[in-house]
């Protein structure tokens, strides 16, 4: 029996089973072996839409629905099983969850009990050599059960129609809307339904991911108390063509640990019960215990492809993807709930004026998830932070270079660190933490160009220089906003969509405390 079996065997539930479940899906990936659905149909009839929009997929659409039904709209949402949160806490920036009061979606005593955990500070490091200490970054634990069942209520009190037990199966495209299932109809479908969402799957066609970040971890019981978190850690050089990295968050029946890794889908890599029995060798000395001093609460596995090709801008009027549907957060990052909380505003009110103003063609749902050069140059990190299947680099390459990186980064103070460490990339505290790394490290730099290689970098240059633009942009259009009252309603719309992308675009959505 190996450890991995023999772990998993003491937890409650079927987690070696589910694990295998997901790992055949890896492997369906690697081999490109998934086939395609063909659940999207067009047509011209027309309908009599009982909803203005659809949501499919509960646990972050609920987001959505609760905060559109506020706006008054009717939205059906329909959910496979039932719409509950995982007792697995969701990691948060304090600032990010104040969205929810903005929007009525929570009162301020509700958000408080939605808050599982806090704890401060978080550790980034990548040796003895670096350790990095930060305060209120991803410091939030999120109970999803809670917060769920408050969204859901607010769902359910203001109109909306929640359909449990009710899997998506087709949506057919017609003039003036959208029937799904063959009976639901609406004006506009959100979907939802995650990054192997059907509809998303027939929008790629069979693409392979260009990235994918393997998960495995468990939370258990037995450490020695320890009020901090791990952010990004690493200890080990290369093995097995992959660098491992590692997080740690104090939870409420105990304690946290994953353990990730960035790699392609290359049909030769390892499986994530192959992970998990890594992950299990390594956490005694990355959390110094002995395993037979915990009590293991749960499993917790999962992969996450990403395309640079993203956010997926579907080909259909009338669909939206969003979440992790819409693969907006960066390849950085896994799970979508950050980048959806993010996002909430911007999608609610975008949302709202599509309706109202009936902007819901392919083209000006496009302007929802628009192309946002921040996400795109985190592309060129992902790819210096993972190693081909045929590659050779030094052992300690990859440690070394995020070494010299987070430790300029630091040097230039937390307005530069605190950002990247919560997925926003800006303009002007990236080029000064590239200048520097050039300036004093040129001999690294040598090193990552042919680990990345000439189109990675050449691409990214391009997406650098957008970045620049984006930023003077957003700045420029600061004056835009009597002008652009002036215009047609249409007009407004796709102003302030051009306006949005700008901001978010170029990190400029990020607030400083």
């Amino acid at each position: 029996m190996s450890l991995t079996e023999e772990i998993l065997a003491q937890i409650p539930g079927h987690s070696l089973e589910g694990l295998r479940r997901v790992d055949k899906l890896w492997q369906s990936v690697r081999e490109n072996s998934m086939p395609v659905p063909n659940v999207v149909a067009v047509s011209d009839r027309q309908l009599e839409p009982d909803y203005d929009v659809i949501i499919s997929g509960g646990t972050l659409g609920i987001l959505l629905g609760a905060a559109l039904v506020r706006k008054g709209w009717r939205v059906a949402l329909i959910e496979r099983g039932i719409l509950k949160g995982r007792d697995q806490e969701w990691n948060i920036s304090r600032r990010e969850l104040e969205v929810f009061v903005e929007l009525k979606l929570l009162s301020e005593a509700e958000l408080e009990t939605a808050i599982a955990t806090q704890f401060n500070p978080v550790r980034v490091s990548f040796s003895e050599d670096l350790n990095i200490f930060v305060k209120d970054v991803l410091n939030i634990g999120v109970d999803p059960v809670y917060l769920l069942e408050t969204l859901k209520q607010v769902f359910l009190q203001n109109g909306g129609t929640l359909l449990e037990n009710t899997p998506f199966e087709t949506i057919e495209v017609c003039a003036n809307g959208v029937c799904v299932n063959r009976s639901i109809t609406a004006r506009l479908m959100l979907d939802a339904m995650g990054h192997f969402s059907p509809i998303v799957r027939q929008a790629r066609q069979g693409q392979k991911p260009d990235g994918v970040c393997l998960v495995v971890g468990t939370c258990a019981k037995g450490f020695e108390p320890n009020e901090a978190g791990d952010l990004i850690a690493s200890f080990t050089p290369v093995q097995k063509q992959c660098q491992y990295f590692w997080e740690a968050f104090p939870a409420r029946d105990g304690r946290t640990t994953y353990l990730f890794t960035y790699l392609d889908a290359d049909r030769d890599r390892f499986s994530l019960e192959d992970l998990f029995e890594d992950y299990l060798k390594l956490l005694p000395e990355y959390q110094n215990v002995d395993l037979t001093q915990l009590e293991f609460v749960r499993a917790l596995f999962g992969f996450f492809p990403c395309y640079q090709q993203s956010p997926l801008q579907m080909k259909w009027d009338r669909i939206l993807s969003v979440g992790d549907s819409s693969g907006s957060q960066s390849p950085l990052s896994f799970g979508g709930f950050g980048a959806m909380v993010r996002h909430l505003k911007r999608l609610t009110n975008g949302i709202d004026e599509a309706l109202r103003y009936e902007m819901l063609n392919h083209s000006a749902l496009s302007l929802l998830q628009p192309y946002q050069p921040n996400l795109s140059v985190t592309w060129l990190f992902q790819r210096s932070m993972s190693v081909g299947v045929n590659q050779k680099i030094a052992p300690d390459q990859i440690n070394q270079l995020l070494i010299t990186v987070f430790g300029e980064m630091q040097r230039s103070g937390e307005s530069v660190l605190k950002p990247f460490l919560q997925d926003v990339v800006q303009f002007v505290p990236l080029s000064q933490t590239l200048l520097k790394t050039g300036l004093l490290h040129p001999g690294l730099v040598l090193k990552i160009i042919p680990h990345v290689g000439g189109f990675a970098l050449l691409d990214w240059m391009l997406h650098y220089f957008n970045l620049a633009t984006y930023t003077v942009l957003y700045s420029i259009s600061q004056s835009f906003h009597p002008w652009i009252a002036s215009l047609s309603p249409a007009q407004q719309y796709i102003w302030h969509r051009r306006i949005e992308a700008w901001q978010f675009g170029s990190g400029k959505d990020y607030a400083t405390d």
